[in-house]
């Protein structure tokens, strides 16, 4: 009996949530939400966003200016830097986003 009840009113309730999906709301009753998502938008994410990108600015500064100082040993490992076929550009030798001060070749660092 109580699932003939559940059934019958969710068969009757039906009509009116299609009529909020037909007929929506008024936009002006949105007003209030728009303007929080745009002020959020402005006052916290755009901050954000900038102090992220002057932290990833300032610590990839600092590890830059770290590298030049103390630059890693070059190991010629066996399984590292393998050539079996020459790159299509330049020397053949250099991969595409080559950096001469952290990319060392099959032989080693180039300066």
């Amino acid at each position: 009996m109580a699932m003939f009840r559940s059934l019958v009113r969710s068969f009757h309730s039906t009509p009116a949530r299609l009529n909020t999906v037909l007929h929506p709301p008024n936009p002006k009753d949105y007003v209030a939400g728009m303007k929080l998502w745009r002020n959020l938008t402005i006052f916290v994410a755009a901050p954000s966003i900038v102090l992220c990108m002057i932290n990833a600015y300032l610590g990839e500064k600092e590890h830059m200016e770290h590298l030049e100082e103390h630059r890693p040993e070059f190991i010629p490992y066996e399984h590292l830097r393998i050539r079996k076929k020459r790159f299509p550009w330049g020397d053949g030798n250099h991969s595409l986003f080559h950096n001469p001060k952290v990319n060392p070749l099959p032989e080693g660092y180039e300066d």
